[in-house]
């Protein structure tokens, strides 16, 4: 019995080598790349590339071909690390995407300190306490605008930065 196990084990440890040389050589899949392009994203959820989030843009610039120069939140960084993975031609952010940026800003008298927008944003822009007056934290904001719908005061709007 144990000559039968030894062999079965040598046989799965030769079969298990062959598919990593295998493995190895091949080259990736898509999978990989629309991986190796999402991590490039910066995983705000903000829908503002027409996408609705990072996962399915890195899945049309890989499958279709998109654009991208769609992403406000990653700026021309991402542009340029996009286009250095895919071997693609460095573009300017699209216009929509290039005007004026904008940012979530809280009207501090009218705020109630619910804790909704904070939980809503993506990039931790904003801060506050439980039942205490919350602030956008300027440089940290995206202008997503997902903050706005679940504030249940009204309290939030977008401005240009500056």
């Amino acid at each position: 019995m144990l000559p039968g196990i030894l062999a079965i084990t040598l046989l799965a440890a030769a079969l298990g080598l062959a598919l990593a040389i295998i493995a190895r050589r091949l080259p990736a899949g898509e999978s990989k790349l629309i991986d190796d392009v999402d991590e490039l994203l910066p995983q705000t959820q903000c829908a503002q590339c027409g996408y609705p989030g990072c996962r399915p843009y890195a899945e049309a610039i890989v499958a279709e071909g998109a654009a991208i120069n769609l992403c406000p939140p990653g700026g021309e960084t991402t542009v340029r690390r996009l286009a250095e993975r895919l071997g693609r031609e460095v573009v300017p952010l699209a216009t929509a995407a290039s005007e004026t940026r904008q940012v979530a800003v809280i009207d501090e008298s009218r705020c109630i300190g619910c804790l909704h927008c904070r939980n809503a944003c993506p990039v931790d822009a904003i801060v506050g306490a439980f039942n205490h007056m919350h602030t956008v934290i300027e440089a940290e904001c995206t202008g997503c605008e997902l903050c706005i719908a679940p504030c249940p005061v009204d309290c939030i709007d977008l401005r240009p930065a500056g």
